[in-house]
């Protein structure tokens, strides 16, 4: 899980006179701000569902599938035995688009069998509730692989533990190595592995996670290339959800 090594402040001062920009869409490039979007959550232990301020400890978001049900993460974030509880649009303690408990994991064999850090991306089917699908309630990304490394800027969304609310930064990505690539956007701390690299089209081309698991500073994060192994997860995961 991505780990921090600074502290948050330069995060809130940048989160405070950033603000305004986020209700207007992403700020400029390298610019972390408050970010709202319901496709976007936080995993929470079961446990601690209906009490989840403190205990959100990785983001996830919806992505688009037949049976409109799955979401996407970092596989470091799905590997225990707990159950877990994703809470999309989560904002200072409040679940508004509701409880939707993880009832199946998708990983890939590279991370199950050898912790491979590029294959540090896993899918999980929510129940219904209310008789509803989560894709229903709140829509969700297309999953997309085998797309270049910064042909295009992308927006990161994610929870930092220390805070209530999720933060987002647009930039390019750049190639770390032939299968990982890294972003330069500040604040993104432990708690937001699993974050969706979103494009302009509404694809997730990268989520957070990979070499050291996301990052080991808040400066710079890591998600695998999207590639084959990826792409065999998602149709497995969407097609047994």
């Amino acid at each position: 899980m991505k780990r921090v090594l600074t502290v948050a402040v330069i995060l809130v001062a940048l989160v405070a006179a950033s603000t305004a920009t986020a209700d207007d869409g992403a700020g400029p490039f390298g610019v972390t701000v408050t970010a709202r979007d319901a496709r976007v959550g936080v995993l929470v232990p079961a446990a601690r569902a209906e009490h989840p301020a403190g205990a959100h400890f990785c983001t996830a978001s919806v992505v688009d599938a037949p049976h409109r049900n799955l979401i996407v993460t970092a596989a470091h974030c799905l590997g225990g035995d707990g159950g877990l509880v994703f809470l999309p649009g989560y904002r200072n303690g409040r679940a508004p688009y509701g409880e939707w408990r993880v009832r199946r994991r998708f990983l890939p064999r590279g991370w199950t069998e050898r912790r491979d850090e590029d294959s540090d991306v896993a899918f999980a089917a929510v129940a219904t509730r209310g008789g509803k699908q989560i894709q229903d309630v709140v829509g969700g990304n297309r999953f997309v692989t085998g797309t270049a490394t910064g042909a295009t800027a992308v927006t990161v969304t994610g929870y930092p533990n220390a805070r209530e609310t999720p933060v987002s930064c647009t930039d390019k990505p750049a190639a770390h190595s032939r299968t990982q690539q890294r972003i330069a956007c500040p604040g993104f701390s432990g708690g937001t592995s699993g974050s969706p690299w979103v494009n302009g089209d509404g694809q997730v081309v990268g989520v957070l996670g990979g070499h050291d698991r996301g990052g080991t500073t808040p400066g710079v994060s890591y998600s695998i290339v999207l590639g084959a192994e990826a792409e065999r997860l998602y149709r497995a995961a969407a097609g047994h959800a």
